[in-house]
């Protein structure tokens, strides 16, 4: 078993049975870090006696607890963040299980090039799909030109796709941002704070924000074989579709005008086609008419906030 000169992180609030089982996956790496920073939010010490007792047999890594100052993933990241002594920066979920080898070969992806800034896993239950002829028509309006994949990409109002996995593409595939699942940063490539203070509780998109800013100066890329699997858990942050359409939006609406700088009516338009084909969608896969109602309704609080922040001046 190897040591790499590497520390990583994990935001983790009141679920103690599935970061054990994260941490028995590390266990079984080939490599692992010397320093593993949980930042916990819990409203129990369970996971910080999970975290101090090293009852993990293979785990090597000294594991550090420390106390959420708040609760939330983005600042929790950023907490984890000053914690930390090494050089790279992980940054890994506390529900991911890993398959063989994949702390080495993310390692080996980030040091093939110095001009990268970090590197992700393939999470193998969320990947790319070939798009049909209404996707790929959207996925080509939103981008304002053709393209033969947009896997990787990100699109015209802050559209995200993820990595494709194919085995004629090269283990390391250059992409525009990266998740967090499972990533690998280089922390001189990290701005300070990682995440802004925008993103609050589940910060949804903040992985978005991170890569973006990291890759107007340093080259991205997925390492394809390095791979997951993300048991994604239910929880008390995902029970409200309201509340969670609404943190999106916002979020998104940051993104394509704060990080992008894409402030034109032509993006405001090409977002409300986004909109409008996401719940269009979603209706021909048989969603229920309760939480299209529900993120109609957080979405409707979004655009309200914006408008009242003056945020959406139209350039």
């Amino acid at each position: 078993m190897q040591l790499l000169p590497l520390s990583i992180i994990i935001p983790t609030r009141n679920r103690t049975t599935v970061l054990r089982r994260t941490l028995e996956s590390l266990a079984a790496q080939s490599a692992q870090p010397p320093e593993l920073v949980v930042v916990d939010a819990s409203e129990d010490e369970s996971t910080r006696h999970l975290c101090n007792d090293r009852s993990i047999p293979g785990l090597v890594s000294d594991v550090r607890w420390v106390r959420a100052d708040r609760a939330g993933a983005a600042c929790q990241r950023n907490q984890g963040v000053r914690a930390c002594s090494q050089a790279v920066i992980g940054f890994i979920d506390d529900d991911i299980v890993f398959e063989p080898r994949c702390i080495a070969i993310l390692w080996s992806a980030l040091q093939s090039d110095a001009r990268l800034g970090g590197v992700n896993a393939t999470i193998t239950n969320q990947r790319y799909q070939a798009p049909g002829l209404v996707s790929r028509t959207m996925f080509r309006l939103m981008a304002g030109y053709p393209e033969s994949s947009y896997a990787g990409r990100v699109l015209g109002p802050a559209v995200n796709l993820l990595p494709e996995d194919r085995e004629d593409l090269p283990e390391v595939v250059p992409v525009q941002w990266l998740n967090l699942g499972c990533t690998l940063y280089r922390r001189e490539a990290l701005p300070d704070p990682p995440f802004p203070a925008q993103f609050k509780g589940y910060s949804l998109m903040e992985d978005v924000t991170l890569s973006l800013m990291v890759g107007k100066w340093w080259k991205l890329a997925n390492a394809r074989t390095a791979r997951v699997y993300h048991d994604s858990q239910p929880g008390s942050h995902k029970s409200d579709p309201a509340a969670l359409a609404e943190m999106l939006l916002l979020n998104r609406h940051y993104v394509m005008t704060k990080v992008l700088g894409r402030t034109g009516f032509v993006h405001y338009a090409k977002l409300a086609a986004w909109l409008a084909f996401s719940h269009a969608s979603t209706a021909l896969r048989g969603g229920g008419w309760r939480s299209e109602v529900a993120r109609l309704q957080g979405e409707f609080r979004a655009f309200r906030a914006i408008l009242l922040s003056g945020e959406n001046a139209i350039s």
